[in-house]
């Protein structure tokens, strides 16, 4: 099998339009019927909520847990908005953040090294545990999985989920797109 796999010279929001254009070619083949995807601020998530429009799919928003920073940037009134149009919003425990409260480094170690394939990547990986940990995703369910470094987007992957106490399950079959790492 021969797949495109579209890399950006730069990481961050200009790859945006991008990268959700992609995933809506990738959903269209038809096997794939949700989306989870990083959104901090809310301009991806509303972004993405329009170009899958009128698609057969889920969207499964993903924002920074309560409490990750002094204020969470994600505006909460655009989850009913997101909600309306069937798709969900998942605030849940951010994985790779969890070394106080597990007291051990092993969350920091595998992030670090899923960063050496980008920070986008980090970030599926770690948005489609949460999702798959919150029940937005089934266990061993097939989906696309769009994250970013920063702002934006500029990652996407197809992965079978699993929830974090199962994360050495989780497979990668396709990466649709991702930053050069320099």
């Amino acid at each position: 099998m021969e797949r495109k796999v579209m890399y950006f010279e730069r990481k961050g929001p200009e790859n945006t339009q991008e990268v959700l254009n992609i995933a809506k070619s990738r959903i269209k083949e038809g096997d794939i019927k949700k989306i989870v995807l990083a959104s901090t601020r809310g301009e991806t998530a509303r972004a993405a909520v329009e170009v899958f429009a009128g698609l057969e799919l889920s969207l499964v928003v993903v924002p920074w847990q309560y409490g990750f920073k002094e204020v969470n940037e994600f505006p909460r009134e655009i989850v009913p908005e997101i909600e309306r149009k069937g798709h969900s919003v998942h605030f849940g425990t951010m994985l790779f953040h969890t070394t106080e409260l597990y007291g051990s480094n092993t969350p920091q170690v595998i992030a670090n090294f899923l960063r050496t394939f980008g920070q986008g990547m980090k970030v599926c990986f770690e948005i489609a545990m949460m999702a798959t940990d919150g029940g937005k995703v089934d266990i061993a369910e097939k989906i696309l999985v769009i994250a970013g470094s920063g702002q934006g987007c500029d990652t996407a992957v197809v992965m079978t989920a699993f929830p974090s106490t199962r994360y050495k399950e989780i497979k990668v079959h396709e990466i649709l797109c991702k930053p050069l790492v320099g």
